[in-house]
This record gives C-alpha cells, structure tokens and sequence, in this order.
C-alpha cells in the first residue's frame, strides 16, 4: 500500500450549484441576503485591517461559509445559547452584536465585546447569550452540554445550539459530549460546519469514517446532513431540528456540508488542496446563487442588489471608524479579570 498520495478523495464531490425557487416571502430573503453580505464585506475588510497590523494574533474568517451562520442563526429564538469556535464573527453578528463592538474587540479596544480582552477568537456577549468564541478545537462541546443541563435543570424552555467544525470529531469532547448530551436526554443542536479540510487535512485522510452522520447516530441520535451552501436548505433544516430538539428534549446532530474560500487562517500557506478545486467550489458562494435565485422570480434586482452591499459597507465603515477611535485598556486594568493563588511559593 502506498501510504505517500499527495491527496485522498474527498467524502463527497463538488455538487451543482443550488437553484429553483426560494420558498419564502420577499421581505425574509431580501433580510437573510442583507446578512450574508454583511458577513461577506466585515469578513473582508477585517482580512485587510490583519495586512496593515490593526487587527493581530489569529484571525479565521467565514468566507464561503456564510450561508450555515445567516440559515442557522435565523431558525433560533433569544433564549437559546449559541456557542461557536473561533470562526466566529458572522454567528456573533447575526445573533445580535453590534458590528461596531465585534470590531473593536478585533482591534483589541476596550470597547470591544469582550472589553478588548479576547479579539478575534473570544467575541462573548452575555445578553445575547452568545458564549464564544472557542479557541480550543472541540472547546465547545462540553461548554454547550453544560449550558443545556442547566437549562434542563431550571426548566428554561431552550435550546443550545453549538457550531464547530468537522476537525472537532476527532477530538475526545465530541464523543463525550455526544454520549452525554443522548444520555441525559439534554436539549442539544449539534451543528457541524464540514468544510472538508479543518486546519489543513483532507477529512479523508484524517477520519477512517467519513460519514459524519453515521458518527453521530451511534450515540443514538437523529442526525441530518445538509447542503451548507444553500441558505434555504440549512434554515430549514435548522427550523425542523430545533423543533424536535425542544419538543423531544433529545439532542439532534446536522451536518453542514460547506467549504471555506479563504486559508484556515491569515497564517495558512494553503499547500494542502489545488486551486482548481476552490474555484470549483466558488460556483457554489451562498451569495451569488441565492441572489440568482431570488433575481430569477422577480424579487431582486440588481440596482436593489447593489443597494443591499452598498448598505453592508457603509456599515462595515462605521465600525472600523469606531475601532479606530476606540481606547485602549489603562494600565491600572491590566489585571482586571486576572485571577492568581495567593500566598503560592
């Protein structure tokens, strides 16, 4: 056996692109669009700050993969929790946080979501009970079953929805957290962005068992996979699996079948897949097929289009004008929120 391949074939081919009708009233598509675009133009400009050294550390952006976070976050209500990874500026965004806090906190302001501390990974927000955020791959997990054995504990009428990525299902938290959430009948989504590559391996290369879904129903759950570059699809798979999560109190398990435009991170020479087959898989970007989509039944127009990104920017603009004049944390702070052992050797 030659175990020297320079590639292994991937669990799934590049599909066709999304089309057909989009099933809902004008005024929800034109919103769910506005927000793929917003996601779209922060995503970009924040790629353009890291280059001038205003935004530092890691940086990991969704590019590609905005239609799992606008159909995903549309589908829940404001008492759920959300916890993400560190791909996490377009969940934080949708689920409520005001772009000007989300790009203070990338500049490492004090007027930041999380008063500069944790920048572009550790964006939280108690109130939009938005917790993260995760460095840590798999970091999550457990964070999402404890947040809904509280809830199942309190009798809160709600549901934890936790976003992480394929890489995450090698990790041990995964399986704990999946054979505790079925267990203990906890109310779980378990929302799964494959993107094919995590930090930088084929899923085939790094998983003897591909099917992701197959994983998850193991530990005796449903467990749904989606097209995660059709905003339809993933809304409504979103809509139909919070409703059995709330209803059953059982956790369920979707799979968003996605792709990442850009390099794992600002640091990734991006030596791992071809570039053919990223300029495959942009015939399938969320946001020109879904806007081709509404153009072709009459609810979108170009002129309206341009007025939907040229309103992304503008605000995209006037959060990186209140980054800039953002403050810095004084010095006396510096050990805010530090804690120590005291009287330690």
């Amino acid at each position: 056996m030659n175990l020297n391949t320079t590639r292994q074939a991937h669990a799934f081919d590049v599909p066709a692109p999304p089309t057909g009708p989009v099933p809902w009233e004008k005024h929800f598509s034109i919103a769910t669009l506005s927000d793929m675009l917003r996601i779209r133009r922060m995503e970009e400009k924040a790629i353009e700050l890291y280059g001038q050294q205003k935004i530092r550390g890691f940086l990991h952006v969704y590019i590609g993969e905005e239609a799992v976070a606008t159909g995903a976050l549309r589908a829940l209500q404001p008492q759920d929790n959300v916890v993400a990874t560190y791909r996490e500026h377009g969940h934080a965004l949708l689920r409520g946080l005001k772009m000007n806090a989300i790009m203070a906190e990338m500049f490492g302001k004090q007027e930041g979501c999380s008063r500069g501390h944790g920048g572009s990974m550790h964006l939280f927000d108690r109130a939009a009970r938005f917790y993260g955020g995760q460095a840590i791959v798999g970091g999550g997990l457990p964070l999402a079953v404890g947040l809904a054995l509280a809830d199942k504990l309190s009798a809160r009428n709600a549901l934890t929805a936790c976003f992480f990525g394929e890489g995450a299902m090698a990790e041990g938290a995964f399986h704990e957290a999946m054979n505790l959430a079925a267990l203990w009948q906890l109310p779980v989504l378990f929302c799964c962005e494959n993107n094919l590559y995590a930090m930088g391996t084929a899923l085939a290369r790094s998983e003897s068992q591909t099917d992701l879904c197959a994983k998850a129903a193991s530990y005796n759950m449903a467990a749904v996979s989606v097209d995660g570059m059709n905003v339809v699809a993933v809304h409504e798979a979103m809509l139909g699996a919070a409703q059995q999560v709330l209803q059953l109190q059982r956790p369920v398990f979707l799979e968003f079948r996605t792709f990442r435009f850009r390099a794992h991170s600002m640091f990734d020479p991006e030596l791992y897949r071809d570039k053919q087959e990223v300029a495959a898989w942009k015939t399938r970007g969320p946001i020109h097929t879904f806007s081709a989509r509404l153009k072709a039944q009459g609810d979108l127009n170009e002129d309206e289009f341009l007025a939907l990104d040229a309103a992304a920017q503008t605000e995209v603009d006037a959060a990186v004008a209140f980054a800039e004049a953002g403050s810095w944390e004084p010095v006396a702070d510096l050990l805010r929120d530090v804690y120590t052992a005291h009287g330690a050797a």
